[in-house]
């Protein structure tokens, strides 16, 4: 298999520890496939500030990618037992509390390496994929280590991604939210659209 990490390719499958539920269990991405969509999200290290609004955030709004039938996972070098520590500790004392998803531990950096995103110090730059359910990489960013994701706009490209899937033939146009006009892929077929568009910006 390609190690390319692209649009379009196979996202890279891992084996790996996770812990869910406040226990050890393995976690394969490969378990998915056929199942759900993955939002697979690294973070640099457990304690570090933004990366805790990121999860905590993602924890609270979990409803809201169950509905899309999304996996999230998170993931970063520490070890299993940090991340135990990390969701031991009350929100109010810096962890994470309960959280609804798994966190994953990529100790020996296979997992960041083979996603192209580990530092010079060794930790990971802030990636997320979003990947389908056939296991095909759909979308991804990485971001500045200082620079928080927004969950808003994680929502709606997963989305706009599902609804392209699942309607061949349209594209969703920029800042596209679920319920606003879409129009057809093809450059000839979507003139309509923009002639509205341009209608109505002159009235």
């Amino acid at each position: 298999m390609s190690d390319l990490i692209q649009i379009g390719k196979r996202a890279p499958n891992f084996v790996t520890v996770g812990v869910f539920n406040n226990q050890l269990g393995k976690i394969r991405l490969s378990d998915y496939h056929g199942k759900k969509y993955v939002v697979l999200i690294f973070y640099p290290a457990n304690f570090t500030s933004i990366s805790l609004t990121e999860l905590i955030c993602l924890n609270d709004r979990i409803s809201e990618f169950r509905k899309l039938s999304t996996q999230i996972l998170a993931i970063s070098a520490d070890s299993p037992f940090s991340h135990l520590h990390y969701l031991f500790l009350k929100r109010t004392q810096g962890g994470l509390g309960k959280l609804n998803y798994p966190l994953i531990s990529d100790s020996n950096k296979v997992i960041i390496n083979k996603y192209k995103l580990l530092t010079n110090d060794g930790f990971s730059f802030p990636g997320l994929f979003i990947i389908d359910k056939e296991g095909i990489i759909q979308y991804y960013t990485v971001n500045n280590l200082l620079c928080g994701r927004s969950i808003d706009e994680l929502l709606r490209t997963l989305q706009s991604i599902q609804y392209v899937k699942e309607n061949p033939g349209y594209a969703c146009p920029v800042d596209w939210k679920y319920g606003d006009k879409v129009f057809y892929s093809h450059p000839l077929k979507s003139k309509g659209y923009f002639k509205t568009l341009y209608y109505q910006k002159k009235k």
